[in-house]
């Protein structure tokens, strides 16, 4: 049985505790395989967990405490990565037939980083066939479960990784987020996600490196976790052409002073139609950062629901060019969606597909002008509640000719405007138990302002606590 006292430290502690001797990398790493035996049956996290390397690793790290030796910033702490990033020797499937016995003979960048900075990788997280959809559902492992609620999705596409830190079985797991993609889980899951700005982590997963909307970042149990994390992973590597020269000094607690900081608020972003307990749970921290001592401000980014459309377009594009040559062979065993979107996306001509760069510049236009004057923009990360685990329940909204978007994810659309980082922090429960996340958009490459006004919420907002699972 784990010690949950000691899963749900977070990933800070975990490395103080290390460090100083007070507890062993070999305990960390046998309490997490421990929980993740204990949920993961009930949950599907983790679709591959690596019992003997980690144990491995962690005598290997542990010894290197007694001996002395420098160690890095996340020493024998247990991480997961999710199942669309390479690890060299490893299986990694992508949620997908397609890849279903896919060993990559080298480590995706962001996996080398971490082993640099002494983490020890316990397993492979669940993930919708490749990273499609909101909800975490594949063809190859099937559902994922919320450990808030076993019927609902922790959200996707990194939804493992989402329910493995928000059930105590790992403390930070990485993800990737392409439209929401790590803020979705953050936000249904009760943790923190946080997409950093473009080329901040170096992402070399992907056929083609001169892909803007995609981003490597962490699923965390609190912010400075995510500071952790990112501090660990961030800086230019030739690997990613697009990666940022430089990085941020991020060696610091986080102190989340909002005194004097000027706040925009927008609640449903122009366009979204969202539960009035999740505006209203946005509205209370909102409230409590400016009883904190921020200048909280309502603006309006005019967003409409062509922008949501805008980014649908550049995602079917997306799945065609990179998994579209499967369908001829795996069509019958692929997810429907995939195939939609694929089909969607080869109807595109090269013009049209260009043309989408036009809409998108008119996209960061209105958010740059409405984020004039502030320093962050708040507003929900998710529309509504978590939606069924299961593809086959997923229940269509009807589009209705009010102007409304009725997606639940108010993520996507920072997404076109890949510089500015993004984060989710939980904020509260829905009145059916499920959490609920604030999400806090940056300017252009300023993750320490994000991470700053994050840790003001943990600061003045209650805790959610932990899933009853």
């Amino acid at each position: 049985m784990s010690d949950l006292e000691l899963a749900y430290l977070s990933a800070w502690r975990m490395t103080e505790m290390v460090q100083s001797g007070e507890v062993s990398p070999v305990e960390l790493i046998e309490n997490a395989l421990a929980r993740i035996d204990e949920v993961n049956p009930a949950l599907n996290a983790f679709c591959f967990v690596w019992d003997e390397s980690a144990r491995a690793e962690a005598r290997a790290a542990a010894d290197a405490v007694a001996r002395g030796d420098a160690v890095g910033p996340l020493h024998g702490l247990p991480i997961a990565i999710k199942d669309t990033t390479p690890t060299a020797g490893c299986r990694t499937t992508l949620g997908s037939y397609t890849h279903e016995h896919w060993v990559p003979t080298e480590d995706a960048a962001i996996v080398k980083a971490l082993r640099r900075a002494g983490a020890i990788i316990v397993g492979k997280t669940t993930t919708p066939e490749f990273a499609h959809a909101s909800i975490t559902d594949s063809p190859l492992w099937g559902p994922t479960r919320n450990p808030w609620d076993l019927s609902r999705t922790p959200g996707g596409s990194s939804g493992g990784s989402g329910a493995a830190v928000a059930s105590g079985c790992v403390p930070l797991a990485e993800g990737s987020d392409m439209g929401g993609s790590v803020r979705i889980p953050a936000a249904w899951s009760g943790v923190v996600g946080l997409k950093p700005s473009l080329g901040r982590i170096p992402m070399n997963v992907l056929p083609g490196l001169f892909d803007n909307i995609s981003h490597h970042g962490p699923l965390a149990r609190c912010v400075d976790d995510a500071r952790l994390f990112l501090a660990s992973t961030q800086g230019s590597d030739d690997a990613d052409i697009l990666s940022i020269p430089g990085t941020l000094d991020l060696g610091a607690a986080l102190d989340g002073d909002v005194r004097g900081m000027r706040l925009g608020l927008s609640i449903d972003l122009g366009c979204w139609d969202v539960d009035p307990a999740i505006g209203a749970t946005v509205q209370n921290a909102a409230d409590a950062l400016g009883q904190a001592g921020a200048t909280v401000v309502e603006v309006n980014p005019g967003f409409t629901a062509s922008d949501d459309d805008l980014w649908v377009k550049l995602w079917g594009v997306f799945m065609a060019a990179y998994f579209g040559h499967f369908t001829d062979e795996f069509a019958d065993r692929m997810d429907p969606n995939v195939l939609r979107l694929i089909e969607y996306g080869r109807s595109f001509s090269a013009v049209e597909y260009k043309r989408l760069e036009i809409d998108r510049t008119e996209t960061w236009r209105r958010l740059r002008t409405a984020m004039s004057d502030v320093d962050v923009l708040l507003c929900p990360t998710m529309s509504t509640a978590p939606v069924p685990a299961e593809r086959e329940n997923q229940v269509r909204t009807p589009t209705l000719d009010d102007g409304l978007v009725r997606s639940p994810d108010m993520t996507a659309v920072f997404n076109l405007t890949s510089p500015c980082p993004a984060m989710s922090v939980p904020i509260g429960l829905h009145p059916d138990g499920t959490p609920i996340g604030l999400q806090i958009v940056g300017h252009r490459w300023d993750e320490p302002t994000v991470l700053r006004v994050g840790r003001a919420i943990e600061l003045n907002v209650a805790p959610i606590g932990h899933p009853p699972i």
